[in-house]
């Protein structure tokens, strides 16, 4: 166990990150091909980089567009590659969604729509439902992002207010055949809350999307509030015809990345535990629930001994109360750190696999038992920044920011605890 702790939970998050690379994990699941066209759609964070796997691995002829992330394109030759904002939709991401649809129209049975899609794609396939503009669609987002709604629940109003989510992309190119290859950021890796389900029939309504806009009391546009109450956005139903030949493989999870990570610990010497691939809740209160298990380990020895690795996935969200830059697994750790409060041998690495932790190009930070000290020294003061949601700002401070650049793939949050002990 002579790895430092923060050299070795650096090396288990850039393999959790490796595990979930499309080059790797996404040829194994390539249908075969059709007896006429092959054309590649979809759209999120790694579309680009699964795009060129499916490239570099296609026996035949193909064609087709993917939207990815600003900044996140991969070079293709015949798969159009477009970049768009996320998380809240831009025009990009409406001319290049208005171009998928273009692409499969007057498909035939005969041909196969290979469809990629990862997390960020509900932001990235964007076209607003009939009578609805892209501002209507901005404002319902920034509202959803700013109350703490979680992932299920933006994605079930966003499929009620798309012309392209809740199984209507896969409707669309009726009557050809349609394979989806997703890679998972959602707890759960449910097919329909991943991108919000553009290939996936959706079992929600109307009055579930409804009932969660006044849920967290958003002000939402008076259009939005008149396809929601009417019915008229109603998605693609279980057992829609046009769904029949649709399929969906999971590529990549949360999961998976968690046990690549673990491998690296164990390789360490330290045994691991994985605690859940699907923890949500506020990110702060996850923190301090993480922080009341890590202290029991190193104190008691209970439920696990130290030394030891405790890890978890999942999404948490913020609910932005101060003026500081966001971000859920900053805010986790620095919960964490305030909750542990230097508690000796007690170190940790959380971030966002995509690299992006909330909208800054920082994928997460770094705490070690001394966090709280170095910061004191610099006059800051941990408790108001957490109360101000400033945990970039805090862990940047410090230098103890973790910069990837993007990483081309998405399996969500990633955290690690390492409890030393004695060692």
């Amino acid at each position: 166990m002579a790895a430092e702790p923060r050299d070795l939970l650096r090396r288990m998050f850039d393999a959790a990150i490796a595990a979930a690379q499309p080059a790797l994990c996404l040829p194994a699941h390539l249908p075969e091909p059709p007896k006429g066209r092959l054309i590649v759609i979809g759209a999120g964070k790694a579309s680009a980089a699964m795009a060129r796997a499916v490239e570099d691995n296609w026996p035949g002829p193909l064609s087709g567009l993917v939207i990815t992330r600003y900044g996140y394109a991969v070079p293709c030759g015949r798969i159009r590659i477009v970049e768009a904002a996320h998380p809240v939709p831009d025009a990009a991401g409406l001319d290049a969604t208005g171009g998928i649809l273009d692409l499969v129209r007057g498909l035939t049975a005969d041909d196969l729509v290979l469809c990629l899609v990862s997390g960020g794609g509900s932001a990235l396939l964007t076209q607003p439902f009939d009578g609805l503009t892209l501002e209507d669609k901005q404002a319902v987002n920034r509202g959803l992002l700013a109350f703490g709604a979680t992932i299920s629940e933006m994605n079930c109003v966003r499929r009620h207010l798309s012309a392209v989510k809740g199984g209507r992309l896969a409707a669309a190119c009726a009557p050809a055949r349609v394979v989806t290859l997703l890679i998972s950021d959602v707890p759960g890796d449910n097919p329909m809350d991943i991108a919000s389900g553009p290939t996936v029939a959706d079992p929600t309504t109307c009055a579930d999307a409804l009932a969660i806009v006044r849920r967290y009391g958003i002000t939402v546009p008076a259009a939005v509030l008149e396809v929601l109450e009417s019915g008229r956005g109603e998605s693609i139903d279980p057992g829609d015809p046009r769904l029949a030949v649709a399929e969906t493989r999971i590529v990549a999870t949360p999961q998976m990345a968690l046990e690549a990570a673990a491998a690296v610990a164990r390789e360490a010497g330290y045994p691991v535990h994985i605690l859940g691939d699907a923890i949500e809740g506020e990110a702060r209160d996850v923190g301090r629930a993480m922080a009341g298990m890590a202290l029991q380990v190193a104190r008691r020895g209970q439920p696990f001994t130290a030394p030891c690795v405790l890890l978890s996935g999942g999404e948490t969200t913020v609910t932005l109360r101060g003026a500081g830059r966001g971000g859920r697994n900053v805010e986790f750790l620095l919960s964490l750190g305030v909750a542990l409060d230097g508690c000796p041998g007690v170190h940790a690495l959380a971030g966002d696999t995509d690299g992006v932790d909330g909208v800054e190009e920082i994928a997460g930070a770094y705490l070690g038992p001394d966090s709280l000290a170095r910061a004191w020294k610099l006059g800051l003061r941990p408790k108001e920044s957490l109360a101000a949601n400033d945990g970039h700002g805090f862990f940047e401070r410090l230098g103890d920011g973790i910069v990837t650049g993007p990483t081309l793939t998405n399996v969500n949050d990633f955290r690690a605890i390492l409890i030393t002990g004695s060692r």
